[in-house]
């Protein structure tokens, strides 16, 4: 059996009790980074073997696990942060699991967008979630397609591209569209920069910005 757990997006404290009962009774722990998975088991006391599973070793080593939970071993599958298969590794292994009739269980946790969608202040009835942007390939077509996008949209964004984002996404989508920045969630020095898409573009620039990033865009009227 395949667990998919969760992991805090930056408090510890945001693990579920039954996500800890079930890393601590598992065969194996596949983590996205082991050692940044170690400061989570190591606080919760959870002694298990760890393994790497990341987008770099994933189409290598899916065989070999598929092999080991079919014989009848446990693994429960972790990333550095949030829900696995969220801009993360893990479609690969469930859908590999799904096609073994090896059962798959998804837990409900953190997850970065979800907190990021609900503070911006924006419409959440429709939304769409479009993960990481293009970095050069697709990327002019991408954003004038999302142009046209009537739901809230939610992006992830890395704090060195933030500001050209934003810049690129005035110049497609207009100054006055209103937007939100989230980072630093569940840190100590979470914020969240609500206004226009220039406004929020002019604070950020201003200033260095650090953290993980979510940016939600309002959808065209």
């Amino acid at each position: 059996m395949l667990y998919i757990v969760p992991s805090p997006i930056g408090n510890l404290a945001d693990i579920t009790f039954r996500a800890v009962e079930i890393l601590k009774s598992v065969d194996l722990i596949l983590a996205e980074d082991t050692r940044t998975s170690g400061k989570l088991l190591r606080h919760y006391q959870i002694d298990k073997p760890t393994s790497s599973y990341h987008q770099h070793n994933e189409h290598k080593i899916i065989g070999h696990l598929t092999e080991q939970l079919s014989s009848g071993k446990t693994m429960a599958l972790i990333t550095d942060a949030g829900t696995p298969g969220v801009s993360d590794p893990a479609f690969l292994l469930v859908r590999e699991c799904i096609k073994n009739n090896i059962k798959v269980e998804c837990l409900p946790g953190a997850t970065a967008f979800v907190p990021a969608l609900v503070n911006s202040g924006l419409p959440m009835n429709s939304f769409c979630f479009e993960g990481f942007l293009p970095l050069k390939k697709g990327r002019q077509t991408f954003f004038k397609g999302m142009a046209e996008e009537q739901r809230t949209m939610v992006y992830y964004e890395s704090p060195m591209r933030l500001v050209k984002t934003l810049k690129d996404f005035i110049e497609y989508f207009g100054p006055q569209r209103p937007c939100s920045v989230s980072r630093e969630l569940t840190k100590i020095f979470e914020e969240t920069k609500r206004g226009t898409l220039q406004e929020v573009h002019d604070y950020f620039d201003a200033k260095k910005v650090k953290g993980e990033i979510v940016i939600v865009v309002g959808g065209k009227e």
